[in-house]
C-alpha cells in the first residue's frame, strides 16, 4: 500500500473517531438535559404537591371555623332566648311572695278597717324592700325644681308662695333603675301670679 494510501486511511479513520466521539457527546448531552428536565419537573410537582396539601389544610380550617362561628350563633340565639322567656324569673319568684300576702289578706273573714290596713302597710313595706333589692329607687319630687328629664307636668299653679317651676304637688310618684329613668313623676309645678292691671284712670 502506498504512503498517500495510508495516509488517507488514517484521515478517515481520524474523522471516524471524531465523529463518533461527537455522537457520544451529544448522546451525553441529550441524556443530561432529560435528566435535568425530570428532576425540574419532578421538583416542581412536589411543589404542587405541597401546596395542595397546603390548601386542603386551609380549606379544612376554614369549615371548622365555619362550623364553630354557626354553634356559636347558635348557642348564642339559644341564650337570647332563654334570656327572653326566663330573665324575669328571679324577680318573678319574688312577687309571688306578695301576692300569696295578698291572698292570705283576702282569705280572713271578719276583717276590720283597721286590720286591713295593717295588712296593706305590711305588703306595701314587702313590695319597697324588693323595688330597692332591684336597685329601684323612688325620685323626689316635691319641693324640687322641675326637670323634664324625670318629671312630666300635668298643670300649672298660680302662686306667690313658692318660686316659679317649683314642683308643689306629685299625682305619681317617679322611680329610676340605676342611672335610668323607668317612669317620670308627673307633677303640678308653681307658676308666677299674673300681674293685675291698674284701674285707676290717671288725672
Amino acid at each position: 500500500m502506498s504512503k498517500k494510501n495510508t495516509d488517507n486511511l488514517e484521515d478517515i479513520e481520524t474523522e471516524g473517531q471524531d465523529g463518533l466521539e461527537d455522537d457520544i457527546l451529544d448522546v451525553e448531552a441529550s441524556d443530561l438535559t432529560e435528566e435535568i428536565e425530570i428532576d425540574a419537573v419532578a421538583a416542581l410537582q412536589e411543589q404542587l404537591n405541597e401546596k395542595d396539601a397546603k390548601i386542603r389544610e386551609l380549606e379544612t380550617e376554614v369549615l371548622r371555623v365555619q362550623a364553630d362561628t354557626q354553634n356559636y350563633k347558635k348557642r348564642l340565639d339559644k341564650e337570647k332566648s332563654d334570656i327572653r322567656k326566663y330573665g324575669s324569673e328571679r324577680i318573678l319568684k319574688d312577687l309571688l311572695s306578695i301576692q300569696d300576702n295578698f291572698e292570705r289578706a283576702l282569705s280572713i273573714s271578719n276583717v276590720t278597717v283597721e286590720t286591713l290596713k295593717e295588712g296593706v302597710e305590711m305588703i306595701q313595706k314587702e313590695l319597697a324592700k324588693l323595688l330597692e333589692k332591684e336597685n329601684v329607687i323612688a325620685l323626689e319630687a316635691m319641693g324640687n325644681p322641675f326637670d323634664p328629664t324625670i318629671h312630666e307636668v300635668l298643670s300649672q299653679v298660680e302662686t306667690s308662695e313658692h318660686e316659679e317651676n317649683t314642683i308643689i304637688q306629685e299625682h305619681v310618684k317617679g322611680y329610676q333603675l340605676h342611672d335610668r329613668i323607668l317612669r317620670p313623676a308627673q307633677v303640678v309645678i308653681a307658676k308666677a301670679p299674673a300681674e293685675k292691671a291698674d284701674d285707676e284712670t290717671p288725672a
